[in-house]
């Protein structure tokens, strides 16, 4: 692929392949976490919990980051796909990137903190997404 052809790529690709290179970039974090544990003695390589609760507090809540990601990526993909096979891109192409904002948003405040206003922040990035979500689902079947 030249130049010229990435930049006219479809926004809705561009954010469907952010929102997975994200979400690869969390697992790697978490994988990172997990190797630091094992090589200091901390833990022993089969003695992770999937959910991230056996991590102190960074560790518990990238995991939940990333777990949180992997639970909408497939919508998120869907999503799409469905406008890409159905040519109707023109559906998301204006704010798709938003997804991937409010995405990598929600990551942040999660690996941030707990605290109540970082709690409603990173709530206010998932309903930006949903709303978004939900809104192409409806365009796409009506």
């Amino acid at each position: 692929m030249n130049a010229p052809d990435v930049l006219t790529m479809n926004p809705a690709i561009v954010a469907l392949a952010g929102f997975a290179g994200w979400t690869l970039l969390l697992l790697l974090t978490v994988a990172n976490l997990r190797m630091a544990n094992f090589f200091t003695g901390k833990k022993a390589i089969n003695g992770f919990s999937p959910t991230g609760d056996d991590l102190p507090g960074f560790g518990q809540r990238v995991t939940r980051a990333h777990l949180n990601c992997v639970e909408n990526l497939p919508i998120f993909a869907a999503l799409v796909a469905a406008a890409g096979l159905s040519g109707q891109f023109a559906v998301m192409e204006d704010t798709v990137m938003y997804v991937l904002y409010a995405r990598i948003g929600q990551s942040l405040a999660h690996m941030i903190s707990t605290a109540a206003l970082v709690v409603w922040v990173r709530a206010t990035f998932f309903f930006v997404q949903v709303l978004l979500m939900a809104s192409y689902a409806y365009q796409l079947i009506f």
